[in-house]
C-alpha cells in the first residue's frame, strides 16, 4: 500500500478528481491525467452498446484530443486489485516509459503505483 500523504500534492489532486468523477456519475471507475504542461483530464469508464472504454482510456483519449505531447501522471480509482494492462499501455502510449500510474480504492486510498516502464 503506498501512503496517499507520501503522494506529490499534484498527484494526490489527480487521484481526488478519479474519485469525485466515479462517486459522481456512479460507475466503476473514475481516472484522471495530467500532461506535460500540468493540464488535468478527467473521465469515467464509458459503457455504452457500441463503446466500451475504462475511465483511464477516456481520460487519455481526451488528453490527445486536447493537444497533450505526454503524460506527467495518472491515477484511477477502482475496486479492481490492480491496473489492466490496456490501461498501462495507452498510458504509455502517451506518456512513455515510466509514467507513474497511481491505483486507489474507492474511498481514495492509494494501494500501489505502477510504473508504465
Amino acid at each position: 500500500m503506498t501512503d496517499s500523504n507520501a503522494l506529490d500534492p499534484e498527484d494526490r489532486k489527480i487521484v481526488t478528481l478519479a474519485r469525485s468523477a466515479r462517486a459522481r456519475n456512479g460507475v466503476p471507475e473514475g481516472a484522471a491525467v495530467r500532461d506535460e504542461t500540468g493540464r488535468t483530464y478527467v473521465a469515467v469508464t464509458v459503457d455504452l452498446p457500441s463503446l466500451h472504454l475504462s475511465a483511464l482510456q477516456t481520460a487519455v483519449a481526451m488528453a490527445v484530443a486536447s493537444g497533450a505531447e505526454s503524460l506527467e501522471a495518472a491515477a484511477v480509482v477502482t475496486s479492481a486489485e490492480a491496473v489492466r494492462e490496456g490501461d498501462l499501455s495507452v498510458v504509455r502510449d502517451l506518456g512513455g516509459a515510466g509514467t507513474p500510474v497511481h491505483v486507489a480504492s474507492l474511498d481514495g486510498t492509494v494501494r500501489l503505483t505502477v510504473s508504465t516502464g
